[in-house]
């Protein structure tokens, strides 16, 4: 899921992550159930209580349906947030500017910086559940490469003296949402502090 422009050698082009695929009416209709229980189970208790067996058992549904339809927890909470994941990746590949084409590459950095943060403030516990569900399931999602490719873009269209692909994923380190939540609730740093501080790694990893 690159930034639109010439083809660059290592440069992957992805669907968008998340694009919906047709279902059997049974199997939607068990997707929506599960969902909506899962959206009970954050609202009363909060992401660290969402589990697959717990959202099978206030949806009505077998363990297994869980399972077989979104493989694991990290499947699950991606699912929840899956329609502010399309905006988001709307905003960036055919959105305005700065955000989406049109604007110079660092201008685009810091807006992505921006509209990241904004998720987080309002989704950083229950991403942090499904980045956290493995060791590696942030960097194995679907959403994750095409920030990646993205970010890796306009680095690359910045920077082309640099090595795109590492300096995308360093890019994306301070935008983790376990560190977003423990850097609001446990060091208390203040939403302000925290964008100052993602936009000066920008600023000094992009410097020339």
């Amino acid at each position: 899921m690159s930034d639109p422009g010439p083809e660059r050698p290592g440069r992957p082009v992805l669907p968008m992550a998340g694009a919906a695929r047709p279902e059997r009416a049974d199997a939607a209709r068990n997707r929506r159930a599960l969902l909506a229980a899962a959206r009970e189970i954050l609202a009363e208790r909060g992401a660290g209580a969402i589990t697959l067996e717990a959202v099978a058992a206030r949806a009505g549904t077998g363990v297994g349906t869980a399972y077989r339809r979104f493989g694991d927890l990290a499947g699950l909470t991606h699912a929840m947030v899956d329609a502010q994941e399309h905006e988001f990746q709307r905003g960036f590949l055919s959105g305005p500017p700065p955000l989406g084409p049109g604007a110079p590459p660092l201008d685009r950095l810091h807006a992505f910086a921006d509209a990241f943060l904004d998720r987080l403030e309002e989704q950083a516990e229950l991403l942090a559940v499904a980045e956290t569900d493995s060791p590696q399931a942030r960097y194995r999602s679907g959403a994750y490469a095409a920030h990646h490719a993205h970010l890796m873009s306009l680095v690359a269209d910045l920077r082309p003296d640099t090595d795109a692909v590492y300096l995308a994923d360093v890019l994306l380190a301070p935008l983790e949402a376990a560190l977003h939540v423990h850097q609001r609730r446990d060091r208390g740093l203040s939403e302000r502090r925290v964008r100052t501080g993602v936009h000066a790694v920008v600023d000094g990893l992009m410097a020339v």
